[in-house]
């Protein structure tokens, strides 16, 4: 399993980034202060750490010293290119500046661990596995064809499996913003991903909102 550590003093955005990644299968660990930080970096492997820069102790520039080699995200309210530039120049792979949307934390953490081998190049669940590297998908081992959009769709509910998804969001992540149409788009693909691979049961519509993958 991916191993996170997660390093912010504010606890209720520690707890949120927690939750958020728990349920897309992480296993993470809380910290609220440099020093614990640099203590807990040091004692075990990690996969990817999550990072404030403003911290009690140690700042989150100065943890960069301690933990050569770990995939860092830093997400901080220090917002001044000057920031951001220190922060990629110390080796973090991104930088996010607070106020976020933890689904832009999510989809960042995802390429992360992609980008560095550190999450697999498929998911499974039921009888279906999904390919992401050769966008291939099996049921009972039988590949099952889908479109390139249903597969694009397919691929942001897993990303984003047990978090509801507006029918808007989706088409910002899946359409992109220059999509000219309506959230019934949407809908259409929800109903040809659940006849395709028969889990009906796994997409959820979320009432008055859009759609959830519950795995």
């Amino acid at each position: 399993m991916v191993k996170i550590l997660i390093v912010e003093d504010e606890k209720p955005i520690n707890d949120l980034v927690r939750f958020n990644l728990e349920l897309m299968g992480y296993e993470c660990t809380q910290v609220f202060d440099g020093n614990k930080g640099v203590e807990e970096a040091c004692k075990q492997k990690y996969d990817l750490i999550i990072l404030d820069v403003m911290l009690p102790e140690i700042s989150g520039f100065e943890i960069m010293e301690y933990i050569k080699g770990t995939p860092v995200i830093f997400v901080t309210a220090r917002s001044s290119p000057q920031d951001k530039i220190k922060g990629l120049r110390l080796g973090a792979d991104d930088y996010i500046t607070k106020p976020f949307d933890i689904l832009e934390l999510t989809e960042r953490v995802k390429a992360v661990l992609r980008r560095t081998k550190k999450d697999t190049g498929f998911f499974e669940f039921d009888d279906i596995r999904i390919e992401f590297d050769n966008r291939r998908v099996f049921k009972k081992g039988n590949e099952i064809l889908l479109k390139p959009r249903e597969f694009d769709l397919l691929e942001v509910l897993v990303n984003n499996r047990n978090l509801a998804l507006s029918r808007e969001r989706l088409l910002d992540l899946v359409w992109e913003f220059d999509y000219e149409g309506d959230t019934r788009t949407v809908d259409v693909h929800i109903q040809r991903l659940r006849q395709k691979l028969g889990i009906s049961d796994r997409i959820k519509t979320v009432y008055k909102t859009g759609y959830r993958l519950e795995v």
